[in-house]
């Protein structure tokens, strides 16, 4: 059955959403439930990860090759370096590590929600520092986005881990710093799967380290070889090609999405109890993060006219 593009965008994005989503669900279940380490499911996520970008970018028509120390694409005239940055790869692997350690204390809705605002905020601070001026509505996003995060925060008997909010929120400021990392990319599946490489050392580093401590069951390990196998390789590819058809507001409105899909799985799957606290909390997060980014386009499209 022949799809138009239309459709083919938002099946495509659906799934990539859900794949993003799914990653806060498999780690709180492996984790919430203790049948695997943090370090451990980092490991193996990252390692399976490799495994499938390589796999998929091997498959793949925009496949490099090396020659004489040059990397080229498919296509003979393109001599574009695509392998990524140590950097971009230390900001992966601190992701991913601040990721897990935080979903042992973090619900699965609650850790999403951090890390989703954390990014975005991350990716505003630093527009700030490099000159980008914000307009009255967006500062009210801003302001309205932070008092969220403190809401969710005050002392109580719902307010979350304040360590898992800190991992989660490192977690979620490595990603910024990511992201920022491989904007302007013009090959990100390659790069994507260069930086999964790159992060190799740091991984049998934590293995070493950590080693002795290992706790690992069969359920832990194929939960953390579906989060970096499936939802992060295939998901993130699947998400590339989503872009294709998406502008850059609708696949960041999209992405608020993201926290209400974990909150959704997290409830399903793991019975996680969704408190009013929280609801209001990701209304003004979120709600504060819609205002910035549809003030900031609102502002370009004045700027363009």
């Amino acid at each position: 059955m022949h799809l138009n593009k239309s459709m083919k965008v938002f099946l495509l994005t659906s799934v990539a959403l859900i794949a993003f989503a799914g990653n806060s669900i498999f780690c709180r279940l492996a984790l919430g439930e203790e049948r695997i380490d943090a370090a451990s499911f980092t490991s193996i996520r990252l390692l399976t990860g490799i495994a499938v970008l390589l796999a998929v970018l091997a498959l793949s028509p925009y496949r490099v090759k090396v020659r004489n120390g040059q990397v080229q694409g498919a296509d003979e005239h393109q001599t574009q370096p695509t392998r990524g940055s140590w950097r971009a790869a230390l900001m992966l692997f601190i992701y991913a590590i601040g990721f897990s350690y935080a979903y042992v204390s973090l619900e699965t809705g609650t850790g999403a929600l951090i890390l989703f605002g954390a990014v975005q905020i991350t990716m505003i601070a630093v527009g700030l520092v490099t000159g980008n001026r914000l307009t009255v509505i967006e500062w009210l996003g801003v302001l309205l986005a932070f008092a969220g995060f403190t809401y969710l925060m005050l002392p109580g008997v719902e307010a979350p881990s304040l360590l898992g909010f800190v991992f989660m929120a490192a977690a979620g400021v490595a990603w910024g710093f990511y992201t920022l990392a491989g904007k302007g990319s013009r090959h990100p599946l390659s790069d994507t799967a260069f930086n999964f490489v790159r992060t190799l050392p740091l991984v049998v580093l934590l293995i070493v380290l950590t080693i002795s401590n290992s706790q690992m069951t069969l359920y832990g390990i194929v939960l953390a070889m579906l989060s970096g196998g499936l939802a992060s390789g295939i998901g993130y590819t699947i998400w590339y090609m989503a872009l294709e058809g998406l502008s850059a507001i609708q696949a960041a409105v999209l992405q608020l999405l993201v926290p209400i899909i974990a909150t959704i799985g997290g409830f399903v799957f793991s019975g996680e109890e969704i408190t009013l606290r929280f609801v209001i909390a990701t209304l003004m997060v979120l709600g504060g993060i819609l205002m910035v980014i549809l003030g900031r386009f609102q502002s370009q499209k004045q700027i363009s006219s």
